[in-house]
């Protein structure tokens, strides 16, 4: 059954027209706060000057969130499984109407009343990001320095500092995203993606500091197998914009190693050259060559992405 406007959670007037913001709500089994967190985004936007509507993505959930939020009515997908969080905002995104896109959580950890001031940061830039100036999640003692490392990797393969890698907090123009939503991967690392897109491809990317709370309920990520999945998707996202970024230094470290050998071996063995040797500079020159064919084939069949960058006058 079509909704009408005033029932898909928006002030945007009839028929969706105009819209300024959609915000992306993934809900998996968060029955017990989602109505506070969408009372709570309702009231900072209703406040703004900012026309919206909220979109929730019910991921499959069995304790009745789709239900609920339906009967708040507000606009719903409902998923018969769960699909994973990337799928959610995949989903939730291609179903939006507003020229900029918000994702967030409704697990009380990011600060979503700070939407409206998210969007408004977005002047001039493609994407503005809220970067957790805390950890509040399970297992801190090893996800602190995981993720460390993981954002580390990103930022030397993009070429940019990246203070939060994969915060779920993230206002955006739609027709840039747009243009990346087949990239996305089905779990957490969805938000890792965008980012990488973005920067890979000369979009803007802003950083604004946030508080990061104790998330309510049970949480979704787990340290071991989403982490793989980060670290993979960082090098996947290199692979298909940078791939001599990834290839050269491996290159390089193995070549140095290599010719150290040789010097070595033509000095103690009589200018005798041992076979692991030969072994190094070879994989060293076959690196080498996989990462400058690699680029070539990235160069000749980078899409044309239409949308132009965002200037300080947008």
């Amino acid at each position: 059954m079509e909704k009408r406007p005033e029932d898909l959670g928006t002030n945007a007037g009839a028929e969706g027209a105009g819209i300024d913001v959609s915000i992306i709500l993934p809900v998996f089994n968060e029955a017990s706060h989602l109505e506070e967190e969408y009372r709570r985004i309702s009231k900072a936007m209703d406040e703004s000057p900012y026309s919206y509507e909220l979109i929730v993505v019910d991921d499959g959930s069995t304790d009745g969130s789709g239900d609920l939020a339906e009967s708040l009515g507000l606009h719903t997908i409902r998923f018969a499984t769960n699909r994973g969080a990337g799928s959610a905002r995949k989903y939730g995104t291609q179903a939006a109407r507003g020229r900029i896109v918000v994702w967030t959580d409704v697990d009380m950890t990011y600060p979503n009343d700070r939407i409206p001031e998210l969007v408004s940061e977005l002047r001039g830039y493609d994407q503005v990001v809220g970067a957790r100036t805390s950890e509040q999640g399970t297992v801190k003692l090893l996800r602190t320095p995981a993720k460390w490392i993981i954002r580390k990797l990103a930022s030397y393969l993009t070429k940019t500092k990246i203070p939060d890698l994969n915060s779920g907090f993230r206002a955006f123009r739609r027709e840039v995203g747009a243009q990346f939503l087949y990239l996305l991967p089905r779990g957490f690392s969805c938000v890792t993606t965008l980012t990488m897109a973005f920067l890979a491809n000369g979009y803007s990317v802003k950083y604004v500091p946030i508080e990061y709370a104790r998330r309510a309920g049970r949480s979704k990520f787990h340290w071991l197998e989403d982490t793989r999945r980060y670290v993979l998707q960082v090098v996947r996202m290199v692979l298909m914009h940078e791939p001599i970024r990834f290839f050269g230094p491996l290159a390089g470290w193995v070549g140095l190693v290599g010719a150290v050998k040789l010097v070595y071996d033509l000095i103690t063995k009589d200018f005798r050259v041992g076979t692991n040797t030969i072994v190094l500079v070879g994989v060293a020159f076959a690196l080498a060559g996989v990462g400058l064919l690699a680029d070539l084939l990235v160069q000749l069949n980078k899409r044309d992405y239409g949308v132009a960058p965002a200037t300080r006058d947008m």
